[in-house]
């Protein structure tokens, strides 16, 4: 259950933050409205969770081969996630800029993600922080999975919804700044129980 919100709590964090599908689908929702967008909305919200699920599936392999590198790839993928938290907090605040192309497709959200490098980041590091060697792999990559799903639907929601309101909040230098930094506390807080978990393997096991 700990691990389960540890997740559930990552995927909301990471996928409520400003970044390149939050910020193209706010500016969607802007200039071209709920009914136009809606194709972007669930080519995000379906195609980023794919993504996780062909990452974990590839990393299982390798896992599967070598063991040891599981526990490198986490302690990695973590202080990723820390790096990550540390940029959405020490971002400047600055204008975001309507978009002016046309709306996406599904299609072309679907394959965004694969050169989104905030997706890279998320979907990585999700499956070095939150998969285990002893347990059944394909059933962590699921529930991993199934959690981004699960968020996706409200969170890229929100951005489309009440993209106008958030524009106006996230051109105001302290909301924004505000909005940062409690939004890398999350984040940091979603990796606790990871640090704790490889404090206890590197440190604790020999007892």
């Amino acid at each position: 259950m700990e691990l389960l919100l540890a997740v559930l709590f990552f995927a909301f964090s990471t996928t409520i933050t400003p970044g390149p599908n939050n910020v193209m689908i706010m500016s969607s929702g802007v200039n071209y409205g709920v009914r136009a967008s809606l194709p972007h909305w669930l080519g995000i919200c379906l195609g980023f969770p794919f993504m996780v699920l062909l990452v974990g599936l590839g990393f299982g392999v390798v896992f599967d081969r070598y063991p040891h590198l599981h526990q490198v790839i986490k302690i990695l993928g973590t202080l990723y996630l820390l790096w990550l938290a540390w940029r959405i907090a020490s971002a400047e605040p600055k204008a975001i800029e309507q978009g002016k192309s046309k709306p996406f497709s599904f299609f072309q959200a679907v394959m965004f993600q694969w050169v989104n490098g905030k997706a890279w980041v998320m979907a990585t590091g999700a499956i070095a922080a939150f998969t285990s060697v002893t347990g059944v792999y394909w059933q962590q990559v699921s529930i991993i999975t199934l959690a981004f799903l699960l968020v996706a639907f409200p969170c890229v929601g929100v951005w489309l919804l009440f993209g106008a309101a958030l524009r106006t909040i996230l051109t105001k230098p302290l909301f924004q700044r505000i909005f940062n930094v409690t939004m890398a506390i999350i984040l940091v807080l979603s990796v606790v129980p990871v640090i704790a978990e490889i404090w206890h393997y590197y440190f604790m096991s020999a007892d």
